[in-house]
């Protein structure tokens, strides 16, 4: 079943049974020239066009086929090249014996592996040695689909528009983009995400007329200037062209990201895969907190575009003597960390994007998602706002970030702050934007930064205040906790680093990391996170605070303050038993514990009734006020 009105339905016609493809085998691929072609090169639809490609792959092994038709170009599925590799092995084979049957596996190679292995002499024998029979069982339907990824030439994406089989519809989404996202569910295996891009609504003309502006784009005008997208588009479109859709689908694949655009306008979107090969590997989506497929694939030009690009962009080396990327960018108004990798590190170019929310994360608004609950976040407020030093921890996409981000709006609005990251993910701008003095510190070898370790010696000296790490990882570690021990900072110091609770991350710390032991005890908490089940369904996962530890003893041992149970994140006891270093730590001159505690459970009650009316955003409430 194919999407409704995609692309390659309205593109395939069966007309002129002579099919006029011109085959061309290069390094293992073979590429057909169907623009002269009334068939279009569709293999799915064009019985002749097939004969054309099984009569040219004769005796040869290729890796990918790839027909190009006025602007539209289809790379077959690996099922398909496997059985038009194994049809031309077996053509000429059979010719000698039964030309019917050779000449039916040009034209419909399952038939003819159908026949084949219903007899019983030589050409079943040969179905069998050519491997055609057991291509061909891919293919079990009565009216098997040659499914292939197509899209424009313009672009370096490809989709399949066919909807995935034994799949039950769960969400349909209108994209910004023009274009429109399904994610289908399935069981014991991971979801599927069908993405339809503004380009499969175009018609044969319009592709046609957007591959002619495609050339025009490249051409200079009188003045020297590159042509615009919207001018190449207008001077080559007819009063029958959608010239605003033209326009949209050649500025996303000149100037912008392609298919990454479409996919990160769908907010459930929070991390793309292009896992190498890229040209062999569909991409894969972090949806709704759900790893799913998708029936979008990057060509090979288009993975090596990409990574030019972020190479350049980012001022940072990308080659076989540096193999991987930390870089940023802009992708659909939203600010999406790039993790790549190349030879000699991997096979080939691979990319993981990761996408921040549009919106400023804030304790109050954590708490109404239930991320953590609301004595936690009365607790982390208290101890941010009176200067603790504290470490997020937690697996890779657990939400150590956002709770960070969340937690800087605890800091007094009196209170300056300095941001260290190697890739701005913390809401500096949205702290700024609303009076607050915070620096933000560009911590990254090469070019576009200065050494992490000096960055933070730098931090020291810009100033008296808060001090917050992005991620603690590497040599800044000694720097961070030396300044931590000494009382170099008269304020919060706040970071996140990878671990599961406090005894690892002192372990990572300590062992790893070289700071000494004694250093390590100036921590005074550790949040870690985790990711829980959301209560409808094992494919649903959701992020969440699993404890709250102290660190006590001078770094020797770990006290839960609050952990998961299986009603959630509960007390222990310990701050209501009188128990608690961190909380006596806290007092003001002239408090008690017991003020500290008042103090605590106050900020509860008011984080708790602004979560539960949605006021939740970071006008809603002053840090530092009980209600």
């Amino acid at each position: 079943m194919a999407l409704a009105a995609s692309l390659v339905d309205r593109f395939s016609e069966d007309g002129d049974p002579d099919c006029r493809c011109e085959p061309s085998l290069t390094d293992g691929r073979l590429h057909v020239d169907s623009d002269r072609c009334p068939g279009g090169g569709d293999l799915s639809r064009n019985p002749a066009c097939r004969a054309t490609v099984v009569d040219s792959l004769a005796g040869r092994e290729v890796e990918s086929i790839r027909t190009e038709s006025a602007g539209l170009a289809r790379a077959y599925r690996e099922p398909v090249v496997r059985l038009f590799v194994t049809a031309g092995r077996f053509q000429p084979a059979a010719t000698f014996h039964d030309e019917r049957v050779a000449a039916l596996a040009g034209r419909d190679p399952v038939a003819a592996a159908r026949e084949a292995a219903g007899r019983a002499d030589v050409v079943g024998d040969l179905g069998d040695r050519t491997g055609l029979v057991t291509a061909a069982a891919a293919f079990d339907t009565p009216d098997p689909k040659y499914r292939a990824f197509s899209g424009p030439t313009v672009s370096r994406w490809r989709v399949d528009p066919t909807v995935p089989e034994d799949t039950t519809l769960d969400r349909v989404r209108d994209l910004e983009t023009g274009g429109t996202a399904r994610r289908y569910g399935t069981a014991g295996t991971p979801d599927r995400y069908v993405l339809e891009p503004l380009a499969a609504t175009l018609d044969r003309d319009a592709i046609s007329t957007l591959a002619e502006a495609h050339d025009h784009l490249a051409e200079a005008n009188p003045g020297g200037q590159a042509v615009a997208p919207a001018r190449a588009v207008r001077s080559v479109a007819t009063q029958a062209d959608p010239v605003e859709p033209l326009v949209r689908v050649l500025r996303k694949h000149t100037t912008g990201f392609g298919l990454l655009a479409d996919l990160f306008a769908d907010p459930a979107v929070s991390d793309v895969f292009v896992t190498a090969p890229a040209a062999a590997n569909p991409l894969r989506v972090t949806v709704d907190g759900t790893l799913a497929v998708t029936n979008v694939r990057l060509t090979e030009r288009g993975v090596a575009s990409l990574a030019s690009r972020f190479r350049r962009e980012s001022g940072r080396a990308f080659s076989r003597a540096t193999p991987t990327l930390d870089a940023t960018a802009s992708i659909a108004d939203r600010r999406v960390r790039v993790a790549g990798v190349t030879a000699p590190a991997s096979s080939g170019e691979a990319f993981a994007f990761r996408a921040h929310d549009r919106r400023a994360w804030t304790l109050p608004a954590l708490v109404e998602n239930g991320t953590v609950s609301a004595l936690a976040a009365g607790l982390l407020s208290v101890a941010v706002e009176r200067g603790s030093a504290i470490l997020v921890v937690g697996p890779r996409g657990a939400g150590k970030t956002t709770l960070l981000g969340a937690t800087l709006w605890e800091l007094p609005r009196t209170v300056r702050t300095v941001v260290i990251e190697d890739a701005p993910e913390l809401p500096v701008e949205a702290l700024q934007a609303r009076g607050r003095d915070v620096q933000g510190l560009t911590a990254a070898t090469g070019e576009t930064g200065i050494d992490p370790a000096e960055a933070l010696r730098t931090a020291l000296r810009l100033g008296d205040g808060a001090l917050v790490v992005g991620e603690v990882r590497g040599a800044e570690a000694g720097v961070l906790y030396e300044a931590m021990r000494v009382g170099a900072n008269s304020e919060a110091v706040l970071g996140t680093i990878h671990g599961t609770d406090g005894a690892t991350v002192r372990d990572r710390v300590v062992e790893d990391l070289g700071v000494p032991p004694a250093s390590f005890g100036a921590t005074d908490a550790i949040v870690s996170l985790e990711f829980g089940e959301s209560g409808t369904g094992q494919r649903r996962r959701r992020r969440r605070v699993r404890a709250v530890e102290e660190v006590r003893s001078g770094g020797e041992s770990f006290a839960d303050l609050l952990a998961r149970t299986g009603t959630g994140l509960e007390p222990t006891g310990r701050l209501q038993r009188g128990n608690s270093e961190l909380l006596a730590d806290l007092a003001n001159p002239g408090e008690t514990y017991a003020d500290v505690l008042s103090a605590v459970e106050g900020r509860r009650d008011h984080l708790r009734s602004l979560a539960r009316t949605g006021r939740t955003g970071p006008g809603d409430r002053e840090p530092g006020a009980t209600g």
